[in-house]
């Protein structure tokens, strides 16, 4: 199994460009196909539709900023990855979230970027992480702000048995079994090894070097100590479920998805 399709998602922030070449490497690591897309709603003012043109606005004029806006991510796009040999463009004026997710069809990974209000992405290009990681039905690789590289050469998985952490387990492994070392890290009060001695037995059949190690909680919660663990282990991405409760309940109460979306330095790789 391999990576054939990459999508990473553009838009007019500060970090695209990061962000592509990060997705063009890793692309170019696996002789991938690299699809850069990008949706931009026309900002018109509220109360009003493209059949009603307000006094001094001239609706053709806010359509026309939506069409530059994703021809300057076009050209951050293919700037950013020039070196590949295989690479597409797909963009409309269109909700940026539905567009990523109908255009998801054509990837099997897809690179996002968990920017916040600093990176400067105009309002109706934002693609937010755990918007996208509701309705894509495809891993995401979530990339913190301004990361141009991932070697992907030590890899932590956060292992609790759901199905978001067993789906995220298979859509890595192209990248776990290019990896140096792996280690498979459950935060628990409990130190019972059985499952993720399990999980590393199940590795090892696809020639992955995993190790387990159980943990207890440290910090304020089980993302600082995944953290923790992948600073510790030297590792740059974490393979981990996302959203194994309800996204309003995380929002509420917190959640490993939620606490590693807003603080972890390292890319993320996360399935639903």
């Amino acid at each position: 199994m391999s990576y054939a399709s990459l999508m990473v998602a553009v838009d007019d922030g500060r970090h695209a460009a990061a962000r592509v070449r990060l997705a063009a490497e890793l692309a170019h690591r696996f002789g991938a196909r690299l699809i850069g897309a990008a949706g931009c709603l026309p900002e018109y003012p509220q109360g009003f539709g493209e059949s009603i043109v307000p006094a001094g606005m001239a609706i053709e004029e806010i359509r026309q900023a939506a069409l530059d806006r994703l021809a300057g991510a076009e050209r951050v796009f293919r700037q950013a990855s020039c070196l590949n040999d295989r690479v597409a463009w797909r963009s409309d004026l269109a909700a940026p979230v539905p567009f990523l997710e109908q255009q998801s069809r054509a990837a099997d990974l897809v690179v996002v970027g968990r920017d916040g209000e600093e990176a400067g992405v105009s309002p109706g290009m934002a693609v937010p992480v755990g918007d996208v990681l509701m309705g894509l039905g495809r891993p995401v690789l979530a990339v913190p702000p301004g990361l141009e590289h991932l070697a992907a050469r030590r890899i932590v998985v956060g292992w609790k048995n759901t199905l978001q952490t067993r789906r995220a387990l298979s859509d890595a492994l192209p990248l776990l079994r290019r990896a140096d070392a792996v280690q498979v890290v459950r935060v628990a009060e409990t130190r019972d090894r059985s499952e993720i001695e399990d999980v590393a037995a199940y590795l090892a059949l696809h020639d992955v070097p995993a190790t387990a190690e159980a943990m207890a909680p440290a910090g304020w919660s089980v993302a600082e100590t995944l953290e923790g663990a992948a600073g510790a282990f030297g590792a740059d991405l974490i393979v981990t479920g996302a959203y194994g409760y309800s996204r309003l309940r995380e929002w509420f109460f917190g959640g490993v998805t939620r606490d590693l979306l807003a603080r972890a330095t390292v890319c993320c790789l996360l399935s639903h």
